[in-house]
């Protein structure tokens, strides 16, 4: 026994320094392509002209605009659909329609609208340019003549958005979830690419802002404030990270792979040709926009997809951990499904910096790095209690782990708050910066125990959406 255990001690001294070393290097490069889009995205908003005010952008952009339909897929969101539909209706705009598209809800999501708006079924004719289920009845409103709800079977949200983009009639279109809230010049905003490229540019994408703990009124944002709730407070991190360094970026150098479902901007003939929305993606946005970089790679297209930092959506989190889990694991089958899917395009100089760069960041932070990461939970404390590694590695994977972690949330913190400046208040910024600092403890290992989870529920083919809870706005 005692030959036994000594020979397993030896195995494990033998490959821990191995397996160690792969797993400070695989953290190293995740953490150098953060680095990177720090620097990049630092870069970027230095260079950016001056924000225009919203009076200064309607003159200048105003008659030059495409007429933009707004198309808002709700299941079961009968907690915030009136809301949010208020808030779209109330966009500064030329020329908008908003068109909700109920998927099949089980509960009062249509009834609630009908009520509100005052719905009345119509007959209108629309094409069949990209395949849906069936659509069961439209239905208009006399108080408000650019709303159009279309109730159908149920699909799914990407079916729900390809019946939304048969229906809508103009050459853009814009997807918002039902449980967000833009503010009032969002799609003005959004829309300056189409307007100062119209040539190349085919998506838009825009900054997602958690809602929770903001007080809304009439489906606008009217006080801005940090949520009461930590895990909340976690995601403010995380989407100010994503948004101000990743979008921006990735955008700077075209490799911009996901534009998020619950706001973005696209060409609706450039969607209409690459067959829409796929009705089975688990991440339905992100397959949209990689598949589009490989078919206008394909085609030889000169194209744009841009991320626009100055639009802002308002969209509600998850404040506990179930909600949480469950769509993080779905981000995570949604990511390697596409990546799979579209793996002939890794390190592939046939698509550009989509395949060079983007698809590349896709395997490295999505396929590689959550499987690396929950490895080193568990065999760095091991291998050390076992003797089997030495002290400068322990320490080299603290710094890249936890050290390493911090300064890239505060750099976010900074570069929103500098570059952008959104964040102003001392108490606010203070209250983000020691968030910033917590995550890593604790919050990060459970999302890179999520992921695995959804690598779990990939090689099982998991197809459901799963369910997340609304619970309305607080009211101003």
């Amino acid at each position: 026994m005692t030959a036994g255990v000594l020979d397993l001690h030896g195995i494990v001294a033998a490959i821990a320094p191995a397996i160690a070393y792969v797993v400070l290097a695989v953290i190293a490069v995740h953490n150098g392509i953060y680095l990177m889009q720090l620097a990049v995205a630092a870069v970027a908003l230095g260079r950016r002209q001056p924000t225009a005010s919203a009076i200064e952008d309607w003159w200048r952009y105003g008659d030059a605009t495409l007429p933009v339909s707004v198309l808002t897929p709700a299941y079961n969101e009968e907690a915030t659909i009136v809301e949010s539909v208020r808030s779209l209706l109330s966009l500064h705009y030329p020329e908008v329609r908003v068109i909700v598209v109920n998927d099949g809800s089980t509960d009062a999501t249509l009834e609630t609208l009908a009520e509100a708006f005052a719905l009345e079924p119509v007959e209108r004719a629309f094409e069949t340019a990209v395949p849906h289920q069936p659509i069961r009845g439209l239905y208009a409103s006399p108080l408000q003549h650019r709303l159009l709800v279309v109730d159908k079977e149920n699909g799914g949200k990407a079916d729900a958005v390809n019946a939304g983009i048969n229906v809508c009639r103009t050459p853009l279109f814009c997807t918002v979830d039902a449980d967000s809230l833009l503010d009032a010049d969002a799609l003005l905003r959004v829309s300056k690419p189409f307007v100062d490229d119209p040539d190349l540019v085919v998506a838009v994408g825009g900054t997602i802002c958690v809602a929770n703990g903001c007080r809304v009124r009439s489906g606008r944002v009217m006080s801005i404030a940090l949520p009461d709730s930590l895990l909340a407070m976690f995601q403010v991190v995380e989407y100010m990270r994503a948004f101000t360094i990743g979008r921006i970026a990735w955008s700077s150098m075209n490799a911009l792979m996901l534009i998020s479902g619950a706001f973005g901007l696209f060409r609706r003939s450039t969607v209409v040709a690459i067959g829409g929305y796929r009705s089975d993606a688990i991440g339905e946005d992100l397959e949209l926009i990689v598949e589009m970089h490989a078919r206008l790679r394909e085609q030889g297209r000169d194209y744009a997809v841009v991320f626009v930092p100055e639009p802002i959506c308002w969209t509600q989190v998850p404040e506990t951990l179930g909600p949480l889990a469950g769509q993080r694991r779905r981000w995570q089958r949604g990511a390697l499904q596409t990546f799979f899917r579209h793996a002939k395009m890794l390190a592939n100089p046939r698509y550009g910096s989509a395949g060079l760069v983007g698809i590349s960041q896709i395997f490295i932070i999505d396929v590689a790095t959550p499987l690396i990461e929950v490895l080193g939970y568990v065999m760095m404390p091991v291998f050390w209690a076992m003797d089997a590694i030495a002290w400068d590695l322990i320490a080299a994977y603290i710094g890249l782990t936890f050290v390493f972690g911090i300064f890239l949330s505060i750099g976010a913190l900074v570069l929103d708050t500098v570059g952008l400046g959104r964040r102003t208040k001392i108490k606010s910024l203070l209250v983000l910066a020691g968030a910033a600092m917590l995550e890593n403890f604790g919050y990060r290992q459970l999302n890179n125990i999520w992921r695995i989870l959804g690598w779990w529920d990939f090689l099982r083919g998991k197809r459901s959406w799963g369910v997340m809870p609304r619970t309305g706005f607080k009211p101003s």
